[in-house]
C-alpha cells in the first residue's frame, strides 16, 4: 500500500468496505425469507447491483491517482474489518446488519472525502461525496423497513 498518499489509503478501504458491503446485501438476497421477501429480495438485489458499478468507479479512480487497486477476498476482508451475516439470519436481522455496516462505510467515506479535500482532490471528494448521499438514503431506507 502507497502510505505516501492519504487519499489513496482511504480510498483502499472504502472499495473494501464496498466490496463487503456489496457481498453481504446479495447475501441477504439469496437468503432473505418471510413476509417482507418480495420487497427486501427487490430492495437488495437493486443495492448490491449498483454496488458493483460503484466498486468499479471507485477501484479506476484508485489506478487513476497512479496506484494499485487491492483484490482477492482475502485482502479485501482484511481491508474491510465488516463481520459477515449468517447464512440463515432473519430478514430483520439481515436488515440491522445492513444497516451497521453502511454506517461503517459512511465513516470511512468521510475519512475518504476529508483526505480527498486536505490534498485538493476535488473529483475524488465529489465521488466521496456521491457515495455518502447514497449510503445515508440506503441507511435511511432500511431503517424505515424497521420502522425507526
Amino acid at each position: 500500500m502507497d502510505n505516501q498518499n492519504p487519499v489513496v489509503d482511504a480510498l483502499r478501504v472504502v472499495l473494501a468496505d464496498s466490496y463487503a458491503v456489496m457481498a453481504q446485501t446479495h447475501i441477504c438476497h439469496w437468503n432473505v425469507r418471510g413476509p417482507g421477501f418480495f420487497a427486501l429480495h427487490t430492495a437488495f438485489e437493486g443495492q448490491y447491483t449498483e454496488l458493483f458499478a460503484a466498486v468499479d468507479e471507485i477501484a479506476e479512480r484508485i489506478r487513476a491517482l497512479g496506484a494499485l487497486a487491492p483484490g482477492g477476498l482475502a485482502s479485501l476482508a482484511g481491508l474491510a474489518g465488516t463481520s459477515e451475516i449468517e447464512e440463515d439470519a432473519d430478514a430483520e436481522s439481515m436488515v440491522s446488519h445492513l444497516i451497521r455496516i453502511n454506517e461503517k462505510l459512511v465513516a470511512d467515506l468521510k475519512t475518504a472525502r476529508d483526505a480527498a479535500g486536505d490534498a485538493g482532490d476535488s473529483p475524488t471528494e465529489d465521488l466521496m461525496i456521491e457515495r455518502i448521499q447514497l449510503h445515508e438514503k440506503t441507511i435511511w431506507m432500511l431503517r424505515s423497513y424497521l420502522g425507526k
